[in-house]
Order: C-alpha cells, then sequence, then structure tokens
C-alpha cells in the first residue's frame, strides 16, 4: 500500500497530530553534551504507538495464528506446503496472472517434469520478499511489542553512588535467584559508565605507579641527603658537642638537639613544597579551564597538606637519627681537642 498515492496521503492526514512544545540546546559552557538534534518524546507516545499497533487487524490475525504468514497467507512451513502441493493448484494460479507471464511459464513448463516445475514454483513462494519469512520475523516487521516483557531496561542514576547502589541490588537479586536454582530469572546489565570509568583508571593508575616511583627515589635521594648533611654538621661543631658535654649535657641532649634540627629542615622543606603547590595549582587551574571548561579540577585539601608536611618532618627525622646518634657517642676529651 505504501505505492497507493491516494492511500498514503489519506493515512497521512488521519494520523496522530504531535505538539512541539520546547526546543532544548546544549549549555555553551557544557564541555559534552548527549543532546545532537533528536526528537525528544515521553514515554507516552511510546506506550499510544505500541498499544495501537498490538490493537491493528493485521496484528490481531498474525497472533492468532502462528502458522500462516498474513502477508503471503502461506503457511510459514513451506517445505511441509510444497509437499501437498498439486499441479491443478499450480495452473490455477497461472490463469490468474497476465498473459505475457502465462506464455512465460508455458515457455519454460514444456522442457521441465511435474516434480521440477512443483520445486521451481515452491522456492519462488518460499523466497517471496527476499528471505524466507518467519512467524518471529512478521512480530518484528508488524513492531509487536508486549509492554510486561521489556528486553532491556536503561537505568540513569544521579551520581556514582547510586550507580553503586544499583549494581549491588541486581547483584545481590541475581545472587538469590541463583540460590533458588532459577537461573533463567538473572539480570544481565552492562554498566557503560563503570566500563569507561575502568578504562580511566586503569591509565590513571599507570600513571599513578609512574609517579610514585619517581616521588619513593626523590624521597630516597632527599633523604640520604639530608643524613649526610647532619652529618657533617655533626662533624664541623665536634668542638661545640665537647663543650656541652664538659658542662653536664647527656648524651640524650646532644642527640636531641641535632634531632630538633632535622625536624626543624623537615617542617621548612614542608612548608615550602605546599606553598610552592599551592601558587603552581592557580595557572594549572587556569589552563585546564581554558581547554576543558572545567574550573578548580587541582586541589590541595588543607588535611592532606598537614598530613604531608607530617611526613615531610618524620622522614627528615629518621634521616638524621644515626647522625646524631653518632655525635651524641663521641668521647667529650676527644670532641675538647677537636680543631
Amino acid at each position: 500500500m505504501r505505492d497507493d498515492q491516494s492511500f498514503m496521503k489519506k493515512l497521512v492526514n488521519d494520523s496522530l497530530d504531535l505538539k512541539i512544545v520546547g526546543i532544548l540546546r546544549p549549555n555553551p559552557e557544557a564541555s559534552a553534551a548527549s543532546i545532537h538534534g533528536e526528537v525528544g518524546y515521553t514515554s507516552s507516545l511510546t506506550e499510544y504507538i505500541i498499544n495501537k499497533i498490538n490493537n491493528s487487524d493485521i496484528t490481531k490475525a498474525q497472533l492468532a495464528d502462528k502458522e500462516t504468514n498474513v502477508f503471503t497467507n502461506m503457511p510459514f512451513d513451506m517445505n511441509g506446503y510444497m509437499k501437498n502441493i498439486t499441479m491443478k493448484e499450480i495452473n490455477d494460479f497461472v490463469k490468474t496472472l497476465s498473459e505475457e507471464e502465462q506464455q512465460q511459464f508455458k515457455m519454460l513448463s514444456s522442457t521441465m517434469t511435474e516434480e521440477e516445475i512443483i520445486s521451481i514454483f515452491g522456492e519462488q513462494i518460499r523466497t517471496a520478499g527476499g528471505k524466507e519469512a518467519t512467524y518471529e520475523d512478521n512480530i518484528a516487521q508488524l513492531g509487536i511489542v508486549n509492554l510486561d516483557q521489556p528486553s532491556t531496561i536503561n537505568l540513569y542514576p544521579i551520581n556514582f553512588e547510586a550507580k553503586d547502589a544499583i549494581a549491588k541490588i541486581i547483584e545481590d537479586y541475581n545472587t538469590t535467584q541463583k540460590d533458588a536454582g532459577h537461573e533463567e530469572m538473572t539480570i544481565n546489565y552492562t554498566d557503560f559508565v563503570g566500563l569507561m570509568m575502568s578504562s580511566i583508571t586503569t591509565i590513571i593508575d599507570m600513571i599513578s605507579y609512574v609517579l610514585i616511583g619517581f616521588v619513593a627515589i626523590s624521597l630516597v635521594v632527599s633523604s640520604i641527603m639530608i643524613g649526610i648533611i647532619t652529618y657533617i654538621s655533626v662533624l664541623e661543631r665536634t668542638k661545640e658537642i665537647g663543650i656541652l658535654r664538659s658542662i653536664g649535657a647527656s648524651k640524650r641532649n646532644i642527640s636531641s638537639i641535632f634531632n630538633a634540627e632535622t625536624l626543624i629542615i623537615g617542617f621548612t622543606s614542608g612548608m615550602l613544597g605546599i606553598i610552592i603547590s599551592l601558587l603552581l595549582l592557580i595557572p594549572i587551574n587556569a589552563i585546564i579551564a581554558s581547554l576543558s571548561g572545567i574550573s578548580k579540577i587541582a586541589v590541595l585539601p588543607w588535611g592532606y597538606a598537614i598530613v604531608l608536611v607530617v611526613i615531610s618532618m618524620i622522614l627528615t627525622l629518621i634521616a638524621g637519627l644515626i647522625p646524631s646518634k653518632k655525635a651524641a657517642k663521641k668521647d667529650p676529651v676527644t670532641a675538647l681537642r677537636t680543631e
């Protein structure tokens, strides 16, 4: 009927009128948008079309007879049908054709046996429309849908916490069904955001491991250098150590002096690192905002800053423990004679 112009015009004139209630445009400041020019509509329109299709005459006819193709009025099982067809039925069908088609049939059939004619005739009917039709193909072509049996459900969580909660609910449900022996009732789902985030997380983890390696090497080198600086300080102040010991300072007092100095070095270096990092965040955030439109993506929370300063002090203290113990063990008499 799609080739019948008058029918198609009447169909369009009698079709459903839809009202456009608004036009959505992506925010110019957004770095990504899910709108690309499609016509959006609510689920009520989808349900209306499904109900209209399900209530049509051709749909009712197909659902009522699962053995017959409503488009050709022939059975889906053409093999079984062709076994019972006769030459009389073929000749009756040929009489309904035009004279030219009848002449062509007579010319072709004059050199063939009845079995060959029936076989070729059956093959032509079987492949009418390009392929052998099935009941499922006709259901899909007609657009018949059962609202109580959806094949796919899309869920849109408002944040990552909601996404994880939904995934946990589905996993718990699947576990319950498997334990009850209802494997066919489990839900198969795909976490698209999770898949994307996992790949991004993998890349970030690789970069983090490389950075951690560099940081670990720098920490070891800096700790060794602090230990060397503290040891040099001990050598340069040997006479001072002897004087302190001679006036009553204990080994613990000497060790505490150098430990305090290493703690001060660690605190100073940690604070310098935090201040420099905060100053560098200003141009870094400006560059990221200009490239991606996302502002203040790089931040240094104060809690982490305090922890970093404490770690710096602990590392310098550990690096200065050996030199400070050497200073405490020096003999006062020997230290006083040192120039």
